[in-house]
């Protein structure tokens, strides 16, 4: 006789903006094809070569106001007052209920609404090495005005005092580096090489 599953425990990642959260989940997803990672769903409409359910669930606002009718969101979020965003329930079930280890990457706004959902979750707070490295971050992406940067530094101040609402930090020094204290904690829920010491942020 086979042993029956043992269903697995959900890893949610969050962090403060340009902390680079998007790279240490595709490096995860590249490197560890044995973990799962939600696909998120929004109603905006796909850019140049996204894939319908390999980048996000692509659905309208018709079906997304269904899916929340239907308690079908583990969380959601309306982003830059336009589209909306949310994690599908069924599939993050299904993959935990398989015993596969399962990731979702959000913001600090999702990652709170799903300690209310699934409050047995691991709750991962990615953080970088200093202040001075996020700046650098979300300057070199060149991809926001001034007037943006300004303000997503600002809310990023906020989003570093979340920390202690978390069960784990990682600090993201190099990305492949944290991926891989990542997948550790995925595979033996456990807080091996995770650093805890306060940085000059």
């Amino acid at each position: 006789m086979t042993e029956p599953v043992r269903p697995s425990r959900l890893v949610v990642l969050a962090g403060p903006t340009a902390v680079g959260k998007g790279t240490v989940a595709a490096d995860v997803r590249a490197r560890h094809p044995e973990v799962w990672i939600s696909v998120s769903a929004t109603t905006r409409p796909p850019r140049p070569g996204e894939v319908d359910g390999v980048h996000y669930w692509f659905v309208s606002d018709a079906e997304f106001d269904a899916m929340i009718a239907g308690d079908e969101l583990l969380e959601w979020a309306v982003v830059h007052q336009a589209a909306r965003y949310g994690t599908p329930r069924r599939p993050v079930e299904a993959a935990l209920a398989e015993g596969r280890p399962a990731m979702l990457e959000i913001d600090l706004q999702g990652a709170r609404q799903v300690r209310g959902t699934m409050p047995g979750a691991l709750f991962v707070f990615l953080k970088p090495p200093s202040w001075d490295e996020l700046v650098r971050r979300l300057v070199g992406r060149g991809t926001e005005s001034e007037e943006e940067r300004e303000r997503r530094l600002r809310t990023a101040r906020d989003e570093l005092a979340a920390e202690t609402e978390f069960d784990v930090t990682i600090v993201n020094h190099e990305v492949h580096e944290a991926a891989e204290q990542l997948v550790a904690l995925m595979r033996f829920d456990s807080q091996p090489m995770v650093e805890h010491s306060p940085t000059d942020l």
